[in-house]
């Protein structure tokens, strides 16, 4: 649950002057963070010179794998950690020097429920606008107001507890809501719900934001999320930004086909033999391979195909599939950091498969920071 440090209502930006840019909504510049942690003294950095500009009234997209940084920008910008180095501002307030002003701008819908489960919907969300400052009809009226909104008015008087888990996240992003937010984050928003359940939650945060105008900023490791949702998304990997722009801009730089061929048995990393046979496949380029995985792009993919087995074939690699695509943002992905968006996830920014954060999590016992 989102608390304010003092109460009060959240007063709406004025508008830029006529032919000026509007101020970014969400500005991070050059954030890096280190997390201590027992057995490495050089401890796990987060966030490396991460740097992002969000323009009010859309959704941004942070993309990346678990651990890559994201939840950690999300705590920086929401004043919940404290960087090591860098600036952040949210809603024109410093994070570091005005916490007070950006707590009562933003709404924040975390990775795990804020809700009090034995309380019931209609209780936690008149808890939460009590904290915002929020009394008696206006109070209520905006309590009824959300349940309605959120498909909640059935289940109002149930203990949260009793709630589903879609149901619990459209309490969570209601709650976010309460105090009517200029900034909304939503950290992993549909980590852990069904297909039709994200889907819902889906068409609401569209809505927010073409209705409403509210800018949000979306953390997620769901490539068909970011591509769906995000006007603009930046492509986090290791704790840096490595791409941004628009998800149709980002995929159209990529000209042609993704040609993705699943080997029988993993190419040897130091082996040259499959570069130099691919390369002399006409229209075939930027070729990656990755264990059993090989990725290229072809001018023509379904013409390229024969050809690109034959030489596989050529020099002793047998094919177990082979798919054509057009360019998705794990092509993206894969083109700007060199690997595999799904194995990147396993792997983690460690190499043990945990993220920054998790690997910290002993050490915030030991004296260190999260």
């Amino acid at each position: 649950m989102t608390v304010p440090s003092s109460g009060g209502a959240v007063r709406t930006a004025a508008p830029a002057p006529p032919g000026t840019a509007a101020r970014p909504a969400v500005e991070a510049r050059d954030l890096v963070k280190t997390y201590q942690v027992k057995g490495r003294p050089e401890g796990v950095r987060a966030l490396d010179g991460l740097s992002i500009a969000v323009e009010p009234g859309i959704v941004f997209g942070l993309l990346g794998p678990n651990g890559a940084g994201k939840s950690t920008t999300v705590k920086i910008l929401t004043t919940l950690a404290a960087a090591d180095s860098g600036s952040a501002t949210v809603a024109g307030a410093d994070v570091r020097r005005d916490p007070a002003a950006v707590r009562r701008a933003i709404g924040v819908v975390a990775q795990r429920s804020g809700a009090d489960p034995v309380a019931t919907g209609r209780e936690n969300l008149r808890l939460q606008g009590r904290l915002y400052g929020m009394r008696g009809a206006q109070l209520d009226r905006r309590a009824e107001e959300l349940l309605a909104r959120f498909d909640l008015v059935e289940a109002a008087g149930r203990q949260v507890k009793t709630y589903s888990g879609g149901m619990q996240r459209r309490l969570d992003v209601a709650l976010g809501l309460v105090h009517r937010p200029q900034v909304l984050f939503l950290d992993e928003p549909t980590t852990g719900l069904d297909p039709e359940a994200r889907t819902a939650m889906w068409e609401e945060i569209g809505r927010l934001a073409g209705e409403e105008g509210l800018t949000i900023l979306l953390t997620t490791h769901y490539l068909e999320e970011a591509d769906r949702l995000a006007a603009r998304l930046a492509i986090v990997d290791r704790g840096r930004v490595v791409i941004e722009g628009t998800p149709d801009g980002l995929k159209g730089e990529l000209h042609g086909d993704a040609v993705h061929v699943e080997l029988r048995e993993a190419a040897p990393p130091e082996g040259l033999a499959l570069y130099e046979a691919l390369g002399r496949v006409p229209g075939v380029r930027e070729i990656t391979v990755d264990g059993r995985r090989v990725s290229a792009r072809a001018d023509d993919g379904a013409a390229a195909v024969p050809a690109v087995l034959a030489a596989l074939d050529g020099i002793g690699r047998p094919v177990a599939s082979v798919t054509v695509a057009r360019p998705s943002l794990d092509d993206v992905y894969l083109r700007h950091t060199g690997r595999v968006f799904a194995e990147a996830e396993a792997a983690g920014p460690t190499g043990t498969g945990g993220s920054a954060a998790t690997a910290a999590t002993a050490a915030t016992t030991e004296g260190g920071s999260r």
